[in-house]
């Protein structure tokens, strides 16, 4: 079993990868600090999409959704999407508010709230969940996908299944998946090797694996709240971060990083996730419809999300940002540089990345 996984782990590192993705947004002026939203927080206020307040007054159940998305960002229109089924197979019963942009807070605080059932729905980066359930980080590891096809074909299959069910033991049921795209790097001065990366300081999440990553490409891993990277680069705290194209632009950080690898070293997804004991009380009928629209909503995501990102490189573009494609050598030197990550994890997520292996291989 370990020499299959070692030539599965080879052959990863192996892998070029293509399709660039998103994941989340925020406002930011022009002093890299968060949009004051005009809205407020209360469920009758127009900031929540998809349950408004006229919807509300006929429905027996309005549930809070939270996500740190832009409402113009491709997860953000699938989750309307989510409300609007909910509320159309129900009948009116089941009204949901969106609230976007970090409204209810930052990925970590809203993932808190829904474990306490103050936030009734959410998403949830793959990486912000590693830090709950564990097993959720062999999916941060580099190279792991050559592209969102891969990961959905894993996606869809056991896989998929043991990630939503393994979530039960932190108060959560993940309800659904919609893409986060591969990761690339931007930066503040122009990097096109890896000796490029040597000193720099380099945004990524709070994550042990992400700090490796960039340490082993020779940068400085730098922890930085999403909502504060904007200020970061401008003061020189990070010269640099990783993320896909979408929130690149959505945060505008080509503003004071208008440089981008467009490497995709990590190809993730985002988890849409519901309180587990407001799921436990639904009647097989309401979770027959949260499905369901959760189904029509993935599907809504998977269809625009190539296409956002096709549009976002070429906005960049327009904006000044100079879009860096690495050649081969440069990519073959990238995963070189990261297998002691492999090393690493390889031992304890075995049985994981073997069963992704098998899905890849059907």
């Amino acid at each position: 079993m370990k020499k299959m996984l070692a030539v599965t782990l080879a052959a990863a590192m192996a892998m070029s990868l293509t399709a660039c993705g998103g994941f989340r947004t925020q406002q930011t002026e022009a002093s890299g600090t968060m949009k004051e939203t005009e809205k407020a927080v209360d469920g009758g206020d127009d900031s929540a999409e998809g349950g408004g307040a006229e919807k509300k007054a006929g429905s027996e159940m309005t549930w809070k959704l939270a996500t740190d998305a832009a409402r113009d960002y491709p997860t953000t229109k699938a989750l309307i999407k989510f409300a609007d089924e909910v509320y159309e197979k129900s009948n009116g019963r089941i009204a949901v508010d969106v609230y976007e942009s970090s409204i209810l807070g930052d990925e970590v605080s809203y993932m808190e709230q829904l474990q306490a059932g103050t936030v009734d729905v959410a998403k949830l980066s793959i990486g912000t969940l590693s830090g709950l359930y564990e097993d959720a980080q062999v999916f941060l590891l580099p190279f792991l996908f050559k592209n969102n096809t891969e990961m959905w074909k894993v996606l869809e299959g056991e896989v998929g299944t043991t990630v939503m069910n393994g979530l039960n033991d932190y108060s959560i049921q993940g309800i659904g998946f919609t893409d986060c795209g591969s990761r690339c790097f931007y930066t503040t001065t122009e990097v096109k090797t890896i000796e490029d990366f040597k000193g720099m300081p380099i945004r990524v999440q709070n994550n042990q694996l992400m700090n490796s990553m960039v340490s082993c490409l020779g940068g400085n891993p730098v922890n930085v709240a999403a909502n504060e990277v904007y200020s970061a680069l401008q003061t020189g705290v990070c010269k640099g971060g990783e993320n896909n194209p979408n929130i690149i632009l959505s945060d505008s950080l080509y503003e004071v990083a208008p440089y981008v690898l467009m490497d995709n070293h990590t190809t993730t997804m985002d988890v849409i996730c519901m309180n587990l004991d407001l799921w436990d009380s639904l009647s097989e009928e309401d979770k027959e419809i949260v499905s369901g629209a959760m189904a029509e909503a993935t599907k809504y995501d998977r269809e625009i999300w190539d296409a956002s990102i096709e549009d976002a490189l070429g906005k960049l573009q327009e904006g000044g940002t100079t879009i860096v494609e690495p050649d081969d050598a440069t990519l073959n030197s990238f995963r070189e540089a990261m297998s002691p990550i492999y090393e690493e994890y390889a031992a304890k997520y075995e049985a994981l990345l073997n069963s992704i292996n098998e899905e890849l291989e059907r």
